[in-house]
């Protein structure tokens, strides 16, 4: 129904970084569990009825996952079940065995909530990329071009050659016509809809303004109203996770969201003052009662560029990452650790380190010089230093 209202439709067309943390706020001496809901500056944060669960009894883990080819089996949904409830089916996962991704999502949300039905899954979807690997995506294929010629204006053209622009094998979106943001926000609320998902994870809002640059002012505004209706299509119910909506430019789409991802896809993303200005946007973010997931890749990884010693390094680089999310972590801050984005690349490694109580924070991180990049925190049950020039930490647990 939903290709044949929007073919339907397009035939119309006519072609302050401070050197230390906020101080406590409150006199009080709250006890562990009191402090579980409280953030660095002092004030408490206060979930929506819609949000996962949230707890400092170990580290609080989100994960996010697919494979194109195979479902999870069995012993796989107990395992992450084990370790988490709070998760994102990736966009190509179940493909092959059942037909399209968005049956693979719902056969998975399934599977987690009869293991624990208060699990939160999110429907991975992007907003600059047409995936072909959902049904939704499928008119928006070469092929699907070629049949229906119209639908070009709402994707991405070259300005010279005129071509449709394809990165890393999908066609991309045209955020500027009206269209295609209508038929995008209609298409993300019905597939979380019908995959039984408490949410979306939305990728990509950059809008391919890259292709456009005279127009990013026009591109951010159309991000932003296209992000703003598909909360309201969602409903008040439903969890908007957005990918690195932190930064000035995606101020209006974080002020629609309910959680936000620092990806930290490359080392130069992860370096020291972008850290230290994570750290501060993470308490930002818990100030304002969304959810934040800290993601840290394993060092020594990006994409092209897998190491063959894996899950050997993930473990040996795990103390750093770890002691990097601990550092700036707020209530309904949540870890994920991996090499990449598929089932293999981390989700299924066990690391008893993220099993370890933790406890909720004693206090905020302190600094231990103002221009040193020394760091450390107090947890009930942990004792976190990192230096984040040498790249170098240590988490001692008590």
């Amino acid at each position: 129904m939903m290709k044949r209202t929007f073919l339907a439709l397009a035939c119309t067309l006519s072609i302050p970084l401070t050197y230390a943390a906020a101080p406590q706020t409150t006199t009080d001496t709250p006890t562990a569990k009191d402090r579980t809901l409280i953030i660095s500056d002092g004030s408490r944060f206060t979930p929506k009825d819609f949000y996962p669960e949230f707890s400092w009894d170990v580290t609080p883990r989100y994960f996010m996952f697919g494979n194109r080819y195979k479902l999870l089996t069995p012993e796989q949904v107990q395992f992450i079940s084990e370790q988490t409830s709070f998760l994102c089916i990736e966009k190509s996962h179940g493909q092959k065995p059942l037909g399209t991704a968005e049956l693979g999502a719902k056969h998975e949300a399934a599977a987690f909530k009869k293991i624990n039905p208060k699990t939160k899954v999110l429907f991975y979807f992007n907003a600059a990329y047409a995936w072909p690997y959902t049904s939704y995506n499928q008119i928006f294929t070469k092929e699907g071009i070629e049949q229906n010629p119209k639908l070009k204006s709402t994707l991405i053209t070259h300005p010279k050659t005129g071509k449709l622009v394809d990165r890393y094998g999908a066609l991309c979106y045209d955020v500027l016509n009206p269209y295609l943001r209508k038929w995008w926000v209609e298409t993300v609320a019905k597939a979380v809809q019908d995959s039984g998902c408490d949410g979306a994870f939305i990728d990509q809002m950059h809008g391919n303004v890259d292709f456009r640059k005279n127009k990013r002012a026009e591109v951010e505004k159309a991000m932003d109203l296209m992000m703003t209706a598909l909360k309201e299509a969602l409903g008040p119910d439903k969890i908007l996770l957005a990918n690195n909506a932190y930064t000035p430019s995606t101020e209006n789409i974080l002020a629609v969201s309910d959680a936000v991802m620092f990806e930290n896809y490359a080392r130069q993303k992860s370096n020291k003052e972008s850290l230290l200005a994570e750290w501060e946007d993470m308490l930002r973010i818990a100030k304002a009662g969304k959810i934040s997931v800290f993601r840290l890749g394993v060092e020594g990884t990006w994409r092209g560029h897998m190491q063959p010693n894996m899950p050997q390094l993930s473990n040996e680089k795990l103390e750093f990452a770890h002691a990097c999310y601990l550092i700036g972590a707020q209530p309904y801050s949540y870890f994920m650790y991996s090499w990449g984005w598929k089932v293999a690349t981390g989700p299924l490694v066990d690391y008893p380190e993220l099993r370890k109580p933790i406890g909720p924070p004693k206090g905020p991180y302190k600094r231990t010089t103002p221009d040193g990049w020394d760091f450390t925190r107090e947890f009930e049950h942990a004792s976190v230093w990192v230096n984040t020039e040498t790249r170098k930490a240590k988490i001692t647990w008590h």
